[in-house]
């Protein structure tokens, strides 16, 4: 959620930060609403005040053995009066409150101008495309030669976007989320977090899913839950409504769940494989800071998003996403793209994002500053990595003539010394 003291203060620099990102906001208008707002409260506050004197005057008058008649007369349309203010204003605060959950993050200054995923700008590549003497294919004929992808039992199942892992293959995966939380514990000092699969409104507001990204989500029917789209939803939400003291930043989690999303918006988009699922595996690495040191950790994750490319000799490249293709909440934001033989190019197999203090506002998480006072906390969070299109990557880019596929000597100690799957 955006500062309402900036948006009070400065409404014209908040429009012209949001039209960076391609949001039309209008400025008069959200200070007209403020202005509705400070004159109900002016208003009720001065009924209430009235009825509180022309209370005390009839006490006053009865204890004198004077006729209160007037008085009382006076005082008989005043409850009607503050009940009218105070629905008009519970209206405008509502109003008020979803301007704020709906306005997007402001960009970074740092962030490149841009409308769309063209305008993005490529930092560094690591790594060089493996260059086949032979046709490379994808991960789908890979995986059905091999026998460890099923995709039809999978649309059998459940339906499109929807792929089960056979033998070897759903070994591999396991392998995969076990790699990354060992290095993401033993190396780079997170700590684990199991947690929840499904989450509340109030977790999935916090972290600024709801309301505006409600149709990308899975609601249970009868119950008021939501099948979490990524472990950054309960994972930041620990913080919620939480003070901790400074000494015991920066945190950092990192947490492996399924994720569960529609996809609304992107059909007959990626309809082939497995690079848009309806259910999908991830790590997800989270860190909770002082505003100050929030920029720094934003490098540092990224930093340890690539390690498990590196270790496992995936070719990247890592884009400074422009402002118009920001996330909602993220005031910054990179992706790492793998390169992928099997489509001839690099897509997006991480986002890591600095949200600076617009989750931590929504959730009123909050750190012991050292004035002693509360302070908001900056959030981030990043994949690392989203497991099955790791295992895309892992499968197209160290295929063989002969079909086989080598394993990483990073991972075979997680499948047993296994080399290679053929």
């Amino acid at each position: 959620m955006l500062d309402p003291q900036l948006l009070r203060a400065d409404p014209e620099h908040v429009a012209e930060q949001l039209k960076r990102r391609g949001v039309d906001f209008d400025p008069a208008a959200a200070l007209a609403l403020d202005q509705r707002r400070k004159a109900l409260q002016m208003e009720l506050e001065t009924l209430q005040a009235k009825r509180n004197s022309t209370a005390k005057a009839i006490g006053q008058a009865k204890a004198r053995g004077e006729d209160a008649g007037p008085i009382l007369a006076e005082a008989a349309g005043l409850g009607d009066e503050i009940k009218a203010r105070q629905d008009a204003l519970e209206g405008v605060l509502r109003e008020w409150d979803a301007l704020l959950l709906n306005l997007p993050n402001l960009p970074h200054a740092s962030v490149p101008e841009g409308r769309n995923d063209d305008d993005n700008v490529e930092i560094r590549r690591w790594g060089t495309p493996p260059a086949f003497d032979f046709a490379p294919r994808d991960h789908v004929d890979i995986g059905e030669q091999l026998g460890i992808l099923d995709f039809q039992a999978g649309a059998k199942l459940a339906g499109a976007r929807f792929t089960v892992l056979r033998g070897i293959g759903a070994r591999l995966e396991r392998a995969l989320t076990q790699f990354m939380l060992d290095l993401h514990t033993q190396e780079h000092g997170y700590t684990e977090i199991a947690p929840p699969y499904l989450a509340n409104a109030d977790s999935l507001r916090g972290t600024g899913q709801l309301p505006k990204f409600e149709e990308d989500l899975f609601a249970l029917r009868d119950d008021p839950y939501y099948l979490i789209p990524t472990a950054e939803v309960p994972v930041t939400n620990l913080l919620r409504g939480e003070i901790v003291e400074a000494g015991t930043l920066p945190l950092k989690y990192v947490a492996y769940t399924p994720c569960f999303r529609r996809e609304a918006g992107s059909y007959g988009r990626d309809t082939r494989g497995m690079i848009r699922q309806h259910q999908f595996d991830k790590v997800e690495l989270v860190q909770l800071v002082e505003p100050e040191t929030s920029y720094a950790a934003l490098e540092s994750l990224l930093q340890h998003a690539e390690t498990v490319l590196q270790r496992l000799a995936l070719p990247y490249r890592v884009m400074a996403l422009c402002a118009g293709d920001l996330g909602f909440s993220a005031a910054k934001t990179y992706d790492l793209e793998v390169w992928l033989p099997g489509q001839g190019k690099y897509r997006e197999i991480s986002s890591v994002s600095n949200f600076e203090a617009f989750q931590a506002r929504r959730m009123q998480a909050r750190y012991r500053a050292p004035d002693g006072k509360p302070a908001l906390l900056h959030t981030l969070n990043g994949s690392g990595l989203a497991v099955g299109r790791t295992l895309v990557a892992l499968l197209e880019n160290h295929q063989q003539a002969d079909g086989s596929v080598l394993i990483p000597p990073a991972l075979q100690p997680y499948l047993g010394g296994l080399e290679r799957i053929a």
